[in-house]
């Protein structure tokens, strides 16, 4: 909404990650360093060598606990009692308890607030954004429904709507897919004897889990498709009222 984008497809990467396509004309043709200066502007937190900045609030990790007492004094606690929890959850309630009586110790010592856990949130679970993809105009990149390497899934659009609903684990694998397509081609249907292969292989695809997310692909290309032919029909309506 900034930056006045408006196609822009999401796109999982097949492991831990996601693309977002910006296909408006405009942006297609901003240089490198407009597209750096967008990252940048998008950019919450910033990891460098003092530690995590963002504009939430000017205490940084270190300087919380610092403000309090040396570091060490509480790192070693917590490291003879986290072996004893069974997951990561119970550590970070333990954690969080730690923190919540510094919260309070700050308070009755007027040594000002401690955001420890916001800032350890946004550290390690805000997303990031990669600056050398989105700023290189010949980067490579991966297209949609390509394979990942090291996963074997698909790569596939999101759907915004029923983004809750989305589970990565249930992605189609290059290898259900395959699996898909010869129980699609050996079902015992009759074939028409007329129909080529690419009308039968298109026929088959509709009948995999790649089906939907193919539909959010051709939605997308639809609304882009529109909207080109609006632009088009308002900038020869002005072509027109500029001859009179």
């Amino acid at each position: 909404e900034d930056l006045g984008v408006r196609h822009r497809l999401w796109v999982y990467s097949g492991r831990r990650g996601v693309h977002c396509w910006v296909c408006d004309d405009a942006v297609r043709k901003w240089s490198p360093a407009l597209r750096a200066a967008a990252v940048e502007y998008l950019s919450l937190v910033k990891v460098g060598a003092q530690g995590a900045r963002h504009p939430l609030t000017p205490v940084k990790v270190e300087e919380s606990w610092m403000s309090l007492d040396r570091p060490a004094q509480h790192r070693e606690p917590l490291q003879g009692e986290f072996p004893k929890k069974k997951d990561s959850v119970q550590r970070w309630e333990l954690l969080r308890a730690r923190l919540e009586r510094m919260r309070v110790s700050s308070r009755a010592a007027a040594l000002g607030p401690c955001y420890a856990d916001w800032e350890i949130m946004l550290q390690f679970c805000f997303p990031r954004l990669d600056i050398n993809v989105s700023k290189g105009l010949g980067h490579l990149l991966k297209s949609p429904f390509s394979v990942h390497p090291k996963t074997g899934r698909i790569s596939v659009p999101l759907d915004l709507q029923r983004l809750d609903q989305f589970d990565p684990f249930a992605v189609p694998t290059i290898t259900s897919l395959c699996h898909e397509l010869d129980t699609a081609g050996s079902d015992g249907e009759q074939e028409d004897v007329g129909e080529t292969e690419p009308k039968r292989r298109a026929r088959d695809y509709k009948r995999t889990s790649l089906a939907p997310y193919v539909r959010v692909f051709e939605q997308f290309v639809e609304g882009m498709e529109s909207a080109r032919r609006g632009e088009r029909i308002r900038q020869s309506g002005e072509c027109w009222e500029g001859t009179w």
